[in-house]
């Protein structure tokens, strides 16, 4: 009450009620704001959106943190959740191979209802009373003209399309072959199982080509630690470091590892050639990643 009747008092407001619901909500946001602001935000949700329309394909994931599971469950924080990612999908600016600046994101960009996202996150401190963090947006953009994406999410909130956890892919026909249309459904049902794959799995790498020297160096360095003690012929343990090293592959590179999803668990980029597929990135984003 004391607030309403400070807000039809105000000097700019001068008695005007609708006036006066727009004083409440600026000022109420802000002194929500500066309420929970500094509060440790650990809990959330990813959400992401997939577009494989013509000239405006593009996948994009958004986490967001709250401070209570309870909070990040609710319809208010999920529907925000993704707002963002939604808003992210129509972000063209953006380069796909540089981190998205969150702040200058938040303040120049829109939802779907015109609003500036910095202004929606604002009211959505107010109904939540949580401090709320975008913490981080990634948006991917096609690298191939027939270019296919999908995404997966893992732990969804209820009636909600986020999640604790999830992945978008990119795949790309090998050949352009004139009956590449009639494969799409299977073709887009793969992917999707890709992502779902890349949620469980969590690779580190698209391929070995990816993978940093000096993450190779440090892996063989512990090798031949392991091997010090070896009496073994410099060119045997050469070998061994090689096998070793496939081993190393196969953990932190998408496209040698086991499928975890497909019957057998085949080589994820052996399973996809036998598709007349090759995956060209990924990404993947959780509250513990």
């Amino acid at each position: 009450m004391m607030e309403c009747k400070k807000a039809l008092s105000a000097e700019e407001v001068q008695n005007d009620i609708s006036k006066a619901q727009e004083w409440l909500r600026k000022h109420g946001s802000a002194k929500a704001s500066s309420k929970v602001a500094g509060r440790e935000a650990l809990e959330g949700l990813v959400g992401i959106h997939i577009s494989n329309k013509g000239g405006s394909k593009v996948a994009t994931l958004a986490k967001v943190a709250s401070e209570t599971d309870f909070a990040s469950r609710s319809e208010s924080f999920s529907s925000f959740v993704q707002s963002v990612a939604d808003a992210a999908a129509s972000n063209s600016s953006s380069n796909d191979d540089e981190p998205v600046d969150i702040p200058t994101f938040m303040t120049t960009t829109k939802n779907v209802d015109g609003q500036l996202l910095s202004e929606s996150l604002n009211d959505a401190i107010l109904a939540i009373r949580e401090n709320i963090q975008v913490d981080s947006i990634s948006i991917m953009k096609p690298s191939h003209e027939h270019s296919i994406f999908a995404g997966y999410v893992h732990g969804r909130a209820p009636n909600s399309t986020c999640g604790t956890s999830a992945a978008v892919v990119e795949v790309s026909p090998i050949s352009n072959s004139p009956d590449n249309e009639t494969k799409t459904e299977q073709w887009e049902e793969a992917v999707k199982k890709l992502a779902m794959h890349v949620v469980a799995a969590k690779p580190t790498y698209l391929d070995p080509s990816t993978v940093p020297e000096e993450a190779i160096s440090k892996e063989k360095e512990i090798l031949k630690e392991k091997m010090a003690d070896s009496k073994k012929p410099p060119e045997i343990l050469e070998k061994i470091i090689t096998g070793q090293l496939r081993k190393f592959y196969e953990g932190v590179c998408l496209t040698e590892q086991a499928h975890m999803v497909e019957e057998g668990g085949p080589k994820v980029k052996k399973f996809l050639e036998s598709l007349g597929l090759e995956v060209k990135g990924f990404r993947l984003m959780g509250m513990s990643k």
